[in-house]
């Protein structure tokens, strides 16, 4: 078990994952001052907690030593997998458990779920692309469009704008399945980028 130790220390989860629990508490704080609770009936709330879990996660998808991860003697393509999957699975985690308390959050499960599987496959593309310190831009950078998106008409706005559709949604769901199949497979064969 000493090994899985290091390996959370070296990739930062610690820390991931506080800057995950930080985040959330602060967006549900501010995000009560409405009439109801937070996020009643809006999904940006919930988002956008996704998408900081995701941009904090996707740190530690970068080792301290790029040659170490490209070398070792061990198989690192099911770990990067295993990776990925449990840090989608955390961050999902988060605002499942907030919204299992009773105070709101005003997502589905599904959409949770959804979201939190496409921004970590996004993270995961990013940290293959750019490494770990620059995971995060992809996961921000589809928030932001998803947040500027005009309202929906057709196949191309769903798909930009999937992160805040309503679950059940074939183009939200697809998108962000592909995501997660195209980072998970990418970040897990190439590791990060340098």
């Amino acid at each position: 078990m000493r090994w899985l130790t290091l390996y959370a220390r070296s990739r930062q989860v610690p820390a991931s994952l506080a800057a995950l629990v930080i985040g959330a508490a602060g967006v549900w704080a501010l995000s009560r001052g409405g009439g109801g609770g937070p996020g009643d009936g809006d999904p940006r709330i919930p988002v956008l907690v996704l998408a900081m879990g995701a941009m904090a996660a996707s740190i530690g998808l970068g080792g301290q030593d790029l040659a170490l991860d490209r070398t070792a003697a061990i198989r690192w393509v099911p770990r990067r997998a295993a990776h990925v999957l449990l840090a989608g699975a955390v961050v999902a985690a988060v605002p499942l458990s907030v919204r299992a308390t009773g105070s709101g959050m005003g997502a589905s499960v599904a959409l949770v779920v959804r979201d939190s599987a496409g921004l970590t496959g996004l993270a995961a593309l990013g940290a293959a692309l750019w490494g770990g310190q620059y995971a995060w831009t992809l996961p921000f950078a589809w928030l932001s469009v998803s947040f500027l998106t005009p309202p929906v008409t057709g196949t191309p706005t769903r798909v930009a704008a999937w992160l805040l559709l309503p679950s059940g949604t074939p183009a939200a769901t697809w998108t962000a399945l592909f995501l997660l199949t195209t980072g998970t497979a990418a970040y897990a064969v190439a590791g990060p980028g340098r």
